[in-house]
C-alpha cells in the first residue's frame, strides 16, 4: 500500500477523497485542503493524502522526485509515460479497495488531484469499473486521451467531472486543458469548467467551488 496521509472530518466516515499531488510535491501538499472544504452539512468524509512514489523525471534532467509517472517533453498528450501511468493507477485502485474494505463503496468515493495528480485521477476514474462519486481535476489535461474512448468504463459514463484551469499557467497551457474538457465532452462527461486567473496553482475561490461541486454530489445521494 502507499504512503498516504488520513484526514477524517468526523467519526465513521461513510465518504472517501483521494487526492493525488503534483510533480515534485507529496501529500501534505494538499492536506491543508481537507479543512478548507469544509464539509460541514453532511456525513463524515475521509480525505487520503498518498506520497507517490520517488523516480527520475527526464525533462528535469533525470532528476529523481516526487512523480506519479515520467514527464518526457513538453508535449505532455504525446510523450506520455503509460506504463508510469498505469502503475500509479494500480496505486489507486489499492487505495479504493481499501476504502472498500472499510465499508465506503466506489459510489462514495471521489479521485481528485492537481497536474500530474489530475490526469491520474482522470486516467484511473475513467477507466475504473465502478461508478464512482466524481473526479476533480485542476490544472491539468487528459493524460492517453486516443485511447480513452476505447478504453473507458461504461460504469462510470456518467461520472461526474470537475476541471479548472489558471488562465496565467506557465506549465500546462490553458489550450491543453480546454481540448481535453472538449473531448470529454464530445464523449458525453458532464464536465463543471472554471478558470480562474492563476498560473499553474490554486485559486481561494475554487476552493469554493470544489466544496460546492463536491457536496452537491454526497447531498444527493
Amino acid at each position: 500500500m502507499i504512503d498516504h496521509i488520513v484526514y477524517e472530518t468526523g467519526e465513521e466516515p461513510t465518504w472517501s477523497v483521494i487526492w493525488l499531488h503534483g510533480l515534485g510535491a507529496d501529500g501534505h501538499d494538499f492536506a491543508p485542503v481537507a479543512r478548507e472544504l469544509g464539509f460541514r452539512d453532511s456525513p463524515a468524509v475521509r480525505f487520503l493524502f498518498p506520497h507517490a512514489p520517488v523516480r527520475p523525471i527526464t525533462i528535469n534532467a533525470g532528476m529523481r522526485m516526487r512523480g506519479w509517472y515520467d514527464i518526457r517533453g513538453m508535449a505532455f498528450d504525446r510523450e506520455e509515460d503509460r506504463d508510469g501511468l498505469e502503475e500509479s493507477r494500480d496505486h489507486v485502485h489499492r487505495l479504493i479497495v481499501r476504502e472498500n474494505a472499510r465499508g465506503i463503496p466506489a459510489g462514495r468515493i471521489f479521485l481528485a488531484g492537481f497536474s500530474q495528480g489530475g490526469a491520474v485521477a482522470l486516467f484511473t476514474g475513467l477507466r475504473y469499473p465502478e461508478r464512482l462519486a466524481g473526479l476533480v481535476a485542476l490544472s491539468t489535461y487528459l493524460p492517453a486521451a486516443d485511447s480513452t474512448l476505447a478504453e473507458r468504463s461504461g460504469a462510470n459514463a456518467l461520472v461526474p467531472v470537475f476541471m479548472a484551469h489558471g488562465t496565467d499557467d506557465p506549465v500546462i497551457p490553458l489550450a491543453l486543458a480546454e481540448h481535453s474538457r472538449g473531448l470529454l465532452g464530445q464523449m458525453g462527461y458532464p464536465v463543471e469548467w472554471h478558470t480562474y486567473t492563476m498560473p499553474h496553482s490554486v485559486h481561494p475561490e475554487e476552493i469554493l467551488h470544489i466544496r460546492t461541486f463536491m457536496q452537491d454530489v454526497v447531498l444527493a445521494g
